[in-house]
Formats: structure tokens, sequence, C-alpha cells
């Protein structure tokens, strides 16, 4: 297998290569790396995320079957909420799990912390398909579901940043935007199969089925795919761009104290931060939170609510990968600007057209919230790891994403839930994303673009 060298400045020389292809190489002022390593390296990465993602779908999309397991209630708004407050118990461990996962893939790689990830991820998804019911061991039961759940936050915690600064570390400058686009590639790709699961089981099984049984079996697959995704992670080496941190530091790496992390990036955390603030509030709030929406709130029938959101990521899935080549084109600045104008303005007539209820009325106001989300997708993935230098890169970005996640994204469908409960306001969903394109566009406009240029702290990258 190919291992990714980096190489003290000097003349250039042919790179050695072994029977799987070509190693990357770097001279004293650029970095050539061979795209069928990129392409291996990206591969690995997105399927890690829609492993973790698979989960999320189907715990989103089976939500209202799990408040029946897990929490028995007469009402069945307390026991979405409640399903809902498990789901966003997760995020509140995030911030710890980047803290602990990101100084950690900066001092001993990115590759080694990206694998442990991917276990933990797998266990925790894995366990909720064997836990009891409430009506078996009682308490215990959201007991274990939440404990759970937190072993997932925890992993995840160290998951999307990583996987984003791998592929980032990895791809040359000019296509960063379009290999990047291919981790939320995987992220759609780990909905759909676990939406498309349980829209499959919720037509098949009778309801009574579904409660005794047929839950489990989407998250018992989560074992299998977790194998496959570690198995890839494990067979490539560190990114360039870490392997040249390591030779500048003659020695292994240093350890970098969390609060140079922090205090020493402040300006890049607040800008990270606005900037996940209306990525995840927005894909939360339409692949996780409108399904429920639909179903709980606006008595939509629940296959085709479900179905309606299959052909959404369906079609996100078809112009990810354009999207971000854009972005390599025309910048990210610009299509991150789009999509927070576009939120702004389009949330509340979307949002309305989804509440008459027809079907084609529901297919054209999720149809225009996702590819608005696509504007985020794209761009977030190689937008994001550029604002940080390298030797900092994993531990910062993963502090500043997770914290926003956990504060804003994670907590949306709970939020929103909340709001609507309180208020009797149907429209929440709708100002809450328009809440969230302001404070996104705020950061668009600090923000520097990086499309076509080197990482900061990276030598220039380009293609064989």
């Amino acid at each position: 297998m190919p291992t990714a060298t980096v190489a003290t400045p000097q003349p250039p020389t042919p790179p050695s290569s072994t029977s799987d292809g070509a190693l990357p190489r770097r001279t004293s002022d650029v970095t050539t790396v061979d795209p069928a390593l990129v392409k291996r390296a990206v591969k690995a990465a997105a399927l890690g995320n829609a492993m973790e993602w698979f989960d999320f779908g189907v715990y989103s999309y089976i939500a209202v079957t799990l408040g029946k397991v897990f929490f028995p209630s007469g009402n069945p708004t307390a026991q979405l909420l409640s399903t809902f407050g498990a789901f966003a118990a997760a995020f509140l461990v995030r911030p710890l799990g980047g803290m602990v996962f990101g100084p950690l893939g900066d001092r001993v790689g990115r590759q080694k912390v990206l694998a442990v990830t991917m276990i933990m991820m797998a266990a925790g998804t894995f366990a909720i398909g064997l836990i009891p019911s409430y009506a078996t061991i009682g308490v215990g039961a959201p007991v274990l579901l939440l404990a759970a759940r937190l072993v997932q936050g925890f992993s995840t915690g160290g998951e999307y940043a990583g996987a984003s600064t791998f592929i980032a570390e990895y791809a040359p400058d000019k296509r960063r935007g379009f290999f990047g686009s291919w981790l939320e590639f995987g992220t759609l790709a780990g909905y759909i199969g676990g939406a498309g699961l349980v829209t499959v089981m919720t037509a098949l099984l009778s309801a009574d089925d579904l409660v005794s049984w047929g839950w489990r079996v989407p998250f018992l697959v989560a074992g299998p795919m977790g194998i496959i995704g570690l198995y890839l992670r494990m067979r490539l080496e560190e990114t360039p761009a870490f392997a040249a941190e390591l030779e500048k530091a003659e020695s292994d790496r240093p350890k970098v104290p969390l609060r140079e992390m922090v205090t020493g990036q402040w300006r890049a955390l607040l800008l990270c931060v606005g900037l996940v603030l209306v990525f995840n509030v927005t894909d939360y709030m339409l692949l996780s939170y409108m399904p429920s929406y639909l179903t709980g709130e606006l008595k939509y029938d629940e296959t085709h609510g479900l179905l309606v959101v299959l052909g959404v990521m369906a079609l996100m899935m078809v112009v990810q990968p354009f999207a971000g080549a854009l972005t390599d084109r025309v910048g990210r600045r610009p299509v991150i600007a789009a999509g927070c104008a576009g939120f702004l303005l389009l949330s509340v007539p979307a949002l309305l057209l989804i509440r008459q209820g027809s079907l084609l009325a529901v297919a054209l106001g999720m149809g225009a919230l996702g590819l608005l989300l696509v504007c985020f997708t794209a761009a977030m993935p190689s937008a994001l790891p550029a604002l940080f230098p390298t030797r900092v890169r994993y531990g910062s970005l993963s502090i500043g994403f997770n914290v926003s996640v956990s504060l804003f994204g994670g907590t949306t469908p709970l939020v929103v839930t909340a709001l609507i409960s309180a208020t009797g306001n149907m429209m929440m969903p709708a100002y809450y994303m328009m809440a969230a394109a302001v404070i996104g566009g705020a950061a668009v406009w600090f923000m520097t673009e990086s499309a076509g240029r080197p990482l900061p702290g990276s030598a220039p990258a380009v293609e064989r």
C-alpha cells in the first residue's frame, strides 16, 4: 500500500512507488500528489462519515417508534421531545470528544485517530440495537440509550474535523473543493441508506412488529459497516501536510497546548462557529427534523414523507460534486453567501409550500431547501480546514466545529419542537433557519477566500 512521505528540501527526484501507486512527493516549495491516492483518501474518509450519518438518519426517521419503545407516555409530543432529548444529549459531549481527539490528531496523526473514532461510532450504534425496551427493563432502557448516544457523541467529536482535514491535506489546491464535497456526499449516502431502510421496514412491517423488533435492524447494520470503514482507514498513511510537520520538528510531533488552539486562533474559531452554525442548523432542520415535522406536526403520511426526503437527498447527491467543483472556480465565499441569502429569503415561502400538504407542494418546498443546503455541504469541507494552520488544524477545527454543532446544530430538532409546542406557531422552523442565515452571512463577510490557495502552514499542493 502506498505511504505518504515528505522529503527534505532537495532537487526534484523521481518518486518511488509500490504496486498500489505513486507516493506523494514534496520538494522545497511544492507537494505533488497522485490522484489515485487522493481518491482512496476521500473514500476512506467519506465512508466513515456515511456510517455516522446513517445512524443519525435512522434515529431521526424512526424517532416516533423509538419514543414508544423507550419513553412510554400518553402524549405523543412528550415522547418525541424525550427522543430528541436523547438525540441532543450526544451533542453535549461532542466538544469533549473534540478536545480529546482533535489535539491527539495534531500530535499522533490524523489516520490513527480516525480509526479510533470509527470503532467507537460503530460500537455505539450497534449497542443501541441490543438495548431491551422500557417494557422489559423499565427505566434502565432510556438510561442505556443515553449511554450509547454519549459514546457516539464523544467519538463524533473527532470525526468530521478529522475527515475534512484528512481530505483537505491530501487534495491539490485547485481541486480541494471538488474532493472535499465528496465528504458530504458520504453524509447524504448515509442518510439515504438509513432513511431508505426505515422506509422499507415501515412499509413492510406492521406497527406492532416495528415497535417490538423491527426498529433494531437499522442499528445492528452498523457493525459490518464499521468493520469495512475501519479496514479502509487502516490502509491509508498520513497526509503529506502532517508528514511535513513531523519532519520540521525532527522528532515526534510536539504537544500543542489546548490554550494555544483556542486563544491563538480566536478569530478563526469565531468564523468557524458562525459558518458551522448556519451549516448545521439548516442541515439538521431539513434532514433530521422535517420528517418528524411532516408526520408529527402536519399529520402527513409517514411513508410518503420519508420518500419525499429521500428524493431531496438524492437530488442533493447529484448536485453535490458539481457544486464542489464550482467552489474551486468561483470561490467558497460566493457559494456560501448565496446559501445564506437563499435561506434568509426563501425559508418562509418554502415552509408555506410544505405546509400545504400536497405531495407536489411538499416536494417543491423541500427541494428548494435542499438545493440551498448544497451551497454549504459543497463548500464547508474545504473552507473550514483552510481557516487554521497545519500544526493546530485538527484540534482547533474540532473545538470550533463541535462547540457550534453542540449548541446550535444538534439541538435544532429539540429546540424547534419545543418552540412550536410553546407558541403554537408552525412557522418556527423557517424563522430559526433565517436567524441562522444572518449569523452565517456575517461569518462569510469576514472570512478570507481560500479557493485555489495552499492551506495555511503547508506548501502548495498539485496533482501529478
